[in-house]
């Protein structure tokens, strides 16, 4: 593999979704809300012994790794690797072939301690909760940041993308990334991806935020972060970008971008060069009838977002690019975070 043939970079939690639809029972019984994500306590694990039991669909998971195929659904092949740990099981063969599938090259680091990390997702509606066993993703090294198969990729991207999941247990490897984007001009995008992550890691999400030139975050995230660090209107959405926007940051030279998603509702965008001045993109509304499946789609929009970028796309198409790939997402019948074929050109 040639290091300047992949554009972008993304490191995140490979996982295995194991979705089960009509799931009321399910949410009650293990005191589950509806529209949420959840690392696994002991009293969640039956979980997943449980829902294997009944009708299930698996997909090919974890928040980045579906990310990574948005974004190499929208672009050429070649233009994306991506990292984290797996065990060595059928699982994580189900991962690889999802990804060749989609054009997503992996440097998995692999591990014989555990099996690959599961993801309970329980559909109730259009609503989905997401409980999530790291397994092997957890047990990823920093080490292998710097081993001879991947070393080489991060010195030729351009473009890094972690998800926020991944900083409960691999801070150290996010810091490493994000210094060296920042130290090499580079551009690092950080996804909060779930409320409790600046709920409960918000120390740790407070190292990683100043070498962040793009976060990616929806309203229930973008109100969890704001409401941890005691901003006065948590559900202003444009307020909260700005605040995100303009925290200190590392590489001074470019500017930081906030992208706040909102479902059906508008795209909110705040750049630091600007930070009175949001930019609001309405959503092209995807009719109920028409919505097959909502797991994902917040990926695929981080996915179609980071391919107009990649791409070298305005701001204003990157946007679109992300909510024209996650609107794909809802209308599959497939389920979990799927793409049209053949392909649909997004940018």
């Amino acid at each position: 593999m040639s290091p300047s043939s992949y554009p972008l970079f993304c490191m995140g939690n490979p996982l295995l979704d194991i979705q089960v639809r009509d799931g009321e029972a399910l949410l009650k019984k293990y005191g589950l809300k509806a529209n949420d994500a959840i690392l696994a306590e002991r009293k969640h694990m039956p979980i997943y012994d449980e829902i294997v039991k009944g009708p299930v669909t698996y997909v090919a998971g974890g928040a980045c790794q579906n990310a990574a195929r948005g974004a190499a659904y929208c672009l050429p092949p070649k233009s994306v690797v991506y990292t984290g740990c797996v065990g060595a099981d059928d699982f994580a063969e189900q991962l690889r072939a999802a990804n060749k599938r989609e054009g997503v090259d992996q440097v998995y680091l692999v591990t014989k301690e555990e099996n690959t990390g599961a993801c309970a997702v329980i559909i109730t509606g259009h609503h989905r909760s997401l409980v999530t066993t790291l397994r092997a993703a957890e047990k990823f090294n920093k080490a292998h940041l710097s081993s001879a198969e991947v070393a080489p990729l991060i010195e030729g991207a351009q473009f890094f993308y972690v998800e926020g999941y991944f900083i409960t247990h691999g801070l150290e490897s996010m810091l490493e990334v994000g210094q060296k984007a920042s130290s090499a001009g580079k551009i690092f995008a950080l996804n909060l991806s779930a409320p409790f992550i600046p709920q409960f890691f918000g120390a740790q999400l407070q190292q990683v935020l100043p070498y962040c030139d793009i976060i990616i975050a929806n309203e229930a995230e973008a109100e969890a972060w704001a409401s941890a660090n005691g901003h006065p209107e948590p559900t202003n959405l444009p307020a909260v970008a700005k605040a995100l926007a303009t925290l200190p940051k590392q590489n001074a030279a470019r500017p930081r971008t906030v992208v706040l998603t909102h479902g059906s509702e508008a795209t909110v965008v705040v750049v630091s060069t600007t930070p009175d001045a949001p930019k609001i993109y309405p959503v092209d509304l995807v009719r109920p009838e028409d919505i097959e499946d909502t797991n994902g789609a917040g990926d695929c929009f981080a996915g179609g977002f980071l391919g107009g970028l990649v791409a070298g796309k305005s701001l204003d198409e990157c946007v679109a690019a992300g909510h024209k790939l996650a609107a794909m997402s809802l209308g599959q019948v497939r389920a979990g975070p799927q793409f049209k074929w053949p392909k649909v050109a997004i940018l």
